[in-house]
């Protein structure tokens, strides 16, 4: 009985994966349960080679998981700010955890469904989202319509998909905000976004 509690004890302490994103290094720790936590997942890797962030600007990361996108947008945006939100609470603490590990003080993160619980006046420049492949395309077309909501004119919205729901996602930005753009492909993800225009 004695070494199953050591195991027990080695298996809850936090997981460090460290990473070099967009000629940055960083630290994120992590624990069971979320998304990717033994390092940083493929189709983000894809997102964050294409994501352009310019100086001051404000971005919104959805989904944030422990918050390689998210922190990412903070250090390129440098005087802008970033909302990271999920639906997850731990994700929410280790996101606001790898924030202040890495230095960045312009992170805000928040439990939100979606961006569902964000200040009704909360406007981006930048929305980012790594969409995960279960949740049903309803929730992508929420997630769509509410991203063009919350942009400002010439606002991007970027997201990474598994490959297969490359085309929904053309026809939601279509639809949505009248044009897609295909960024990156890899094996299973593809990469695209799209810009609010008025």
């Amino acid at each position: 009985a004695k070494g199953a509690s050591v195991d027990l004890d080695r298996l809850k302490r936090d997981q460090v994966i460290r990473a070099e994103l967009r000629d940055s290094e960083y630290v994120f720790n992590t624990t069971w349960g979320i998304f990717s936590h033994r390092g940083i997942d493929t189709g983000t890797r894809l997102l964050l080679e294409r994501i352009e962030v310019n100086p001051g600007e404000n971005c919104l990361d959805i989904g944030c998981g422990y918050g390689p996108i998210g922190l990412v947008m903070a250090r390129l945006s440098g005087t802008g700010k970033v909302t990271m939100v999920d639906k997850d609470f731990v994700a929410v603490e280790y996101a606001r955890k790898n924030a202040a590990a890495n230095g960045l003080t312009n992170v805000e993160t928040m439990l939100s469904n979606g961006l569902h619980h964000l200040p009704e006046d909360a406007r981006f420049d930048v929305i980012a989202a790594n969409l995960p492949s279960n949740t049903g395309k309803e929730l992508l077309d929420i997630i769509t319509k509410e991203a063009h909501e919350r942009l400002v004119s010439g606002g991007r919205f970027y997201v990474v998909t598994i490959t297969g729901l490359r085309d929904y996602m053309k026809k939601a930005f279509r639809e949505t905000f009248g044009h897609y753009k295909k960024l990156n492909q890899g094996r299973n993800h593809a990469v695209a976004m799209t810009t609010r225009m008025r």
